[in-house]
């Protein structure tokens, strides 16, 4: 979805043309979750002119009790009014960046950060850093009562039609309801697990796309609601088949086009583009704790699912880390496979950035491509290869971001401190539970 541009008054206008009674101003936090003051239409004025003030404390990650006044800076261009009614009226939203209490920039804030990182841009010559995102999610039924049960909501593979894409139905909803709100919609189709499907929109610039992400996952969930069904963005739901990932198809452009895509070279691939992938291997273990933030998320990324566990980067062989899909032209792009959709998408695309901005900063040549399917090979031929894997857990992963400079730097120090310590708690908190599996395994044979 390209943002149009919206000016003061012609916001106040549309409110007011669509029957607006009510505006989410929305904002995400450090661990990706929106969050939103909803406020009726007539303080939409104060809002547009900044002046929402909010408790910060009061959202994980932000700030100290003692430094709690914050506010809630809309981005004009981000101006949505929904296709449905809210308790009482229309109801639209505009997705803020945090300011602290002296009205700087919050350097707590993900959107505030990705636009710091951003900014790196033009020291390279660079106009645009554009993403594709393929986010995937499962549909599960809902009981009796209204709550999420654990009941795929069919038993479709990769593909399939109705009646086995049981999901179909509701899927279309979410594409029209997308369309209706300005999304360029390329398709959607089911996934290869029971229940999964994906959809997929027209890329656009970074902070948009991100955008984009934040207000298709709210969009997914409201009608799935509908269907009596529930959408989770979980990475792995269950045991037995394929996760969702959410792959991240990015390019880097002058005004010149795409600077990813050389006709001469033998690969169509600029060297700014090996370069990028270069840092994006490189620093590919300090990232993971970035792009697969969750306990849940090493749940995915293990052998037999497709998912990728090593590092290293091919054409069309889809098991290595990052693949270079077959267009080129302004198409040529960069495919990062392990993210996935429990990501923050604005750090996501700001660690990304920072890895592939260093790997041309100090022209970092990647290994040569791997065009076997590297599951198939055998711990010593991988050797061979010099092909590392990915951290197995959300500790390794948390680690390594620790002791990598420079992935830090691109989250902040606010940011990287609080996203350490939160997650470190998460995991210990993972570690002392007695799961299921255990009592299986144990509560006889012991």
């Amino acid at each position: 979805m390209s943002p149009r541009k919206w000016s003061r008054e012609e916001i106040i206008e549309n409110a007011e043309a669509c029957d607006v009674r009510f505006i989410r101003l929305m904002f995400t936090d450090i661990f990706g979750v929106v969050k939103n003051v909803e406020i009726p239409r007539s303080q939409l004025e104060k809002a547009l002119d900044g002046e929402m003030g909010f408790d910060g404390s009061s959202i994980d990650g932000f700030v100290r009790i003692e430094e709690s006044d914050m506010f809630l800076i809309p981005d004009l261009d981000t101006w949505l009014v929904y296709n449905w009614n809210g308790e009482g009226g229309r109801v639209a939203s505009l997705i803020c960046d945090v300011d602290d209490q002296n009205h700087l920039s919050f350097l707590g804030d993900p959107r505030n950060n990705l636009k710091r990182v951003l900014n790196r841009l033009k020291d390279f010559g660079f106009t645009s850093f554009n993403l594709g995102p393929e986010p995937e999610f499962f549909l599960f039924k809902r009981d009796s009562n209204g709550n999420p049960s654990m009941n795929l909501n069919d038993h479709g593979g990769y593909f399939d039609l109705a009646p086995t894409d049981l999901g179909e139905t509701c899927r279309r909803d979410i594409v029209l309801e997308l369309e209706e709100l300005g999304f360029e919609i390329e398709a959607s189709h089911h996934e290869n697990a029971p229940g999964q499907h994906e959809i997929d929109w027209k890329y656009s610039d970074a902070l948009t796309a991100a955008d984009n992400i934040q207000i298709f996952k709210l969009i997914v969930k409201t009608v799935a609601l509908r269907h009596n069904l529930h959408a989770t963005f979980m990475p792995k739901p269950i045991y037995g088949i394929a996760g969702s990932g959410m792959h991240f198809n990015v390019s880097l452009f002058t005004e010149e086009g795409n600077a990813f895509y050389d006709p001469n070279s033998d690969d169509q691939l600029s060297d700014i583009a090996h370069y990028f992938i270069g840092g994006l291997l490189k620093y590919a273990k300090g990232y993971t704790a970035i792009v697969n933030p969750t306990v849940n998320s090493y749940k995915r990324l293990v052998s037999g699912y497709e998912a990728p566990v090593y590092i290293a980067w091919s054409g069309q062989n889809r098991s290595p880390l990052v693949r270079i899909p077959a267009a080129r032209g302004n198409s040529t792009r960069v495919e990062v496979r392990s993210v996935d959709p429990s990501a923050n998408p604005y750090l996501a695309l700001a660690a990304l950035l920072a890895a592939g901005l260093k790997g041309i900063e100090d022209q970092i040549v990647p290994p040569h491509s791997v065009q076997r399917n590297i599951f198939d090979m055998t711990q010593d031929e991988r050797s061979h290869e010099h092909i590392d894997r990915l951290p197995e857990t959300l500790k390794e992963a948390i680690f390594e971001f620790e002791n990598e400079p420079v992935i830090l730097e691109a989250m902040g120090e606010h940011i990287s401190r609080n996203f350490i310590e939160e997650k470190t708690i998460e995991y210990e908190a993972y570690q002392e539970q007695v799961t299921q599996w255990e009592l299986e395994k144990y509560w006889n044979f012991y």
